[in-house]
């Protein structure tokens, strides 16, 4: 597998030390870089590319409404010096945000991450035989394991994965229908307008109450039919 990979940078440096960092892959090809973001812009939405390295701030168009623009959807890795574009690249579901100066072991990450997340689409799916979903959190996409998540729960727009081999709930911007889509039916169930639960992980049922190792939920009515379902726990 190559990914195919275009970089737009208003900084000759910054083209050129991306280049340098490209070449040590073998599963990366760098097809063309630009210095002039509208051209770029141009290049992309003629051309099919796997991964973009972009630039945020360019004089012409920033990376952001560069990347809005595309009709074409690349992976995406920002490039930039400065933070306060972090809250923009988590909204246009970037797979990663590096700061500049890039760091060669930084850059490493965010290529395995690259590599990672494309196996994940091009693999044929099989819900019954998923092992991970991807999500973004803390401006990055994340790898979480189907066998570590004991149960999910919605704040609105957000939602909470808590993880057995995690000390904390992992926040992500989604819902729980399109988490619903993700995963497989056959390990997860919705309990509550609130709650997914991990079928593997109810130690109990009782009184419309699911008991987890680390929790204890409850089964709105809508979904009372699980309870019985659930009638060998």
């Amino acid at each position: 597998m190559t990914l195919k990979c275009v970089a737009i940078d208003d900084e000759p440096l910054a083209l050129e030390l991306i280049k340098t960092y490209v070449k040590r892959f073998p599963s990366l090809e760098m097809v063309q870089t630009f210095e002039d973001a509208i051209s770029g812009a141009e290049f992309l939405n003629h051309q099919q590319v796997d991964l973009l390295f972009l630039d945020v701030n360019m004089p012409d168009i920033t990376g952001v409404d560069l990347a809005r623009s595309l009709t074409n959807n690349p992976m995406i890795i920002f490039t930039t010096a400065y933070r306060n574009y972090a809250f923009e690249s988590y909204e246009l579901q970037a797979l990663d945000y590096l700061l500049k100066p890039i760091d060669f072991k930084r850059f490493t990450v965010a290529i395995e991450k690259a590599i990672d997340f494309q196996k994940y689409k091009s693999a044929a799916k099989d819900p019954a035989t998923d092992e991970a979903i991807y999500v973004y959190s803390e401006y990055k996409m994340v790898k979480i394991m189907l066998k570590d998540i004991e149960y999910i729960e919605s704040m609105g727009d957000y939602l909470k994965i808590y993880q057995t081999k995690a000390d904390k709930p992992l926040l992500t911007l989604l819902t729980l229908k399109k988490i619903l889509e993700k995963l497989p039916k056959q390990q997860f169930a919705r309990v509550h307008r609130s709650f997914i639960v991990a079928k593997n992980k109810i130690k109990s049922i009782h009184h419309k109450k699911i008991n987890l190792a680390h929790a204890e939920l409850p089964v709105g009515d809508a979904y009372k039919d699980f309870i019985n379902q659930q009638k060998g726990i």
